[in-house]
C-alpha cells in the first residue's frame, strides 16, 4: 500500500508537521512574552490614588498638592512599601498622610493644624519625606 497516494501521512512526515507547528508556536509565544521585572517596574511606577475620604479630606482642609509633594509622598509610599509597611504614615512638608502601600491609596490627609494632638492609629510604619 502506498501511503503517499492515500493521502495519509508517515509518521515520520506527522512527526515533522507537528513538532514544527510547537516550534513556531513556542516561538511567537515567547516573542509575545513579557519578563516579570518589566511586569514589576511598571506596577511599581503606579501613582498613588486617592480615596473618596482622602479626597473630601483635601477639599474640606484646603489642601493642594503641589507637583513636587506628590512627587514626593509617592516616593514615601514606595519606601514604605519596600520595607513591608502596609499601612504607612508619610509626612510631605506639613502635610500627612495616611497610606495603604499595597493599595497604593491614600486614605486620609490632613495639615499640621489638624494634627495638634501628634496621635495617629491603624498604622504599622511612618515615612517623613
Amino acid at each position: 500500500m502506498d501511503i503517499q497516494k492515500n493521502s495519509f501521512l508517515s509518521i515520520d512526515q506527522l512527526a515533522n508537521q507537528y513538532l514544527n507547528n510547537s516550534r513556531k508556536t513556542v516561538k511567537a509565544a515567547q516573542e509575545n512574552l513579557v519578563s516579570f521585572q518589566e511586569i514589576l517596574q511598571s506596577k511599581s511606577n503606579e501613582q498613588l490614588k486617592f480615596s473618596k475620604h482622602a479626597t473630601v479630606r483635601l477639599a474640606d482642609r484646603g489642601i493642594e498638592l503641589t507637583d513636587a509633594q506628590l512627587e514626593r509622598l509617592n516616593d514615601g509610599a514606595q519606601k514604605a512599601g519596600q520595607k513591608g509597611i502596609r499601612d504607612s504614615l508619610v509626612i510631605v512638608d506639613d502635610l500627612a498622610f495616611i497610606v495603604n502601600v499595597p493599595n497604593k491609596t491614600v486614605v486620609t490627609a490632613m495639615d499640621s493644624r489638624e494634627t495638634e494632638e501628634n496621635v495617629f492609629t491603624n498604622i504599622n510604619g511612618a515615612v517623613i519625606m
